[in-house]
């Protein structure tokens, strides 16, 4: 039997970390490919609330690994307390989200336990022993189609493409002991939350990002996003600059994201922006010049200045309501 273990990841407030239903998702679909059941594991200092928040959502059981070194996620502590309970349930699947701690978890406990990996994954193709993975390569240029060998694979997922776990039914929770290294060579020193009063970027469902093309006024781009209760990004050329922090970033090096409406000013559309936003589902292009390559993927474009343009929509956006 396959069975899939997916980590649980929480927010800087304790509560279930939405990319985790996403990661979920996945792990249905790779238990149900596989012959196998869903079971997660959360760690924290006190994983119980956590634990307790993410059974409903078709998880079968939920390992509660709480102790005093897994409060925060540093890969050191928490992978080897994710690969023994992988093995304790002979997992065959291990995952979890493409986020910052899942992309410098997930990778180590791979290493732990000598398995393959599959990062960013799209999609899960076939079943039985012919399960296959879809990831992109080449900034996106490419979607690879990819087995795995061997008996325990590790993989994270692209969280835009599959949609969020729902509730079907509460799962055991049960507690997991997870022992301390004999050794702990990395330190939590502390965390610089950024704080925003806008929706967090990745989970927004409009977003309006800037590129080169704003010169670092974000202005129009901030006023237009307060309008419509969007959260704001930004090209890599933006935040290089300094212009904006790299928390806004988008993009290959950046945040992926897919909201239902992304409008992107003065940003030309290289492929490395390209891949962390293509699968929005309406995308917007404002850009002076007709020829920027973000006019090939946008559904709606308007050549113009957007110091003219951005101010004119935001007042008609006011004028409709």
């Amino acid at each position: 039997m396959g069975n899939v273990l997916i980590v649980v990841e929480a927010n800087t407030d304790g509560s279930l970390r939405k990319a985790t239903l996403n990661a979920i998702t996945a792990g249905q679909q790779l238990a149900k490919a596989s012959g196998g059941e869903v079971h997660a594991i959360a760690l924290a200092k006190d994983a119980t609330a956590l634990a307790n928040a993410v059974k409903e959502y078709g998880v079968k059981v939920v390992h509660a690994a709480s102790a005093a070194h897994l409060e925060h996620a540093l890969a050191e502590n928490w992978a080897p307390a994710i690969a023994a309970a992988a093995q304790a349930i002979n997992a065959e699947w291990i995952g979890a989200a493409a986020t910052t701690v899942g992309r410098d978890v997930v990778p180590r406990v791979a290493a732990k336990l000598k398995a393959v990996m599959a990062s960013e994954i799209l999609s899960v193709e076939g079943s039985g022993a012919d399960v296959a993975l879809t990831r992109p390569m080449w900034a996106g240029a490419v979607i690879a189609t990819v087995k795995l060998a061997g008996s325990v694979k590790c993989f994270t997922v692209r969280a835009t493409e599959f949609a969020a776990a729902e509730k079907s039914g509460a799962g055991e929770v049960k507690v997991f002991a997870a022992e301390a290294p004999a050794r702990q060579l990395t330190k939590f020193v502390g965390f610089k939350e950024v704080k925003s009063a806008r929706p967090a970027l990745t989970e927004a469902k409009v977003v309006i990002a800037g590129g080169r093309g704003t010169k670092g006024d974000f202005k129009p781009i901030e006023g237009l996003a307060d309008e419509l209760g969007a959260a704001v990004g930004a090209s890599r050329a933006v935040c290089d600059a300094g212009w904006q922090p790299n928390d806004l970033q988008i993009g290959q090096t950046g945040k992926v994201v897919a909201p239902a409406l992304y409008v992107a000013a003065g940003i030309s559309g290289a492929i490395q922006h390209v891949a962390g936003m293509k699968s929005s589902k309406t995308i917007v292009a404002i850009n002076k010049d007709p020829d920027a390559p973000i006019f090939q993927i946008a559904d709606y474009g308007l050549v113009a200045d957007l110091f003219k343009a951005i101010p004119e929509m935001q007042a008609a956006i006011k004028a409709a309501k």
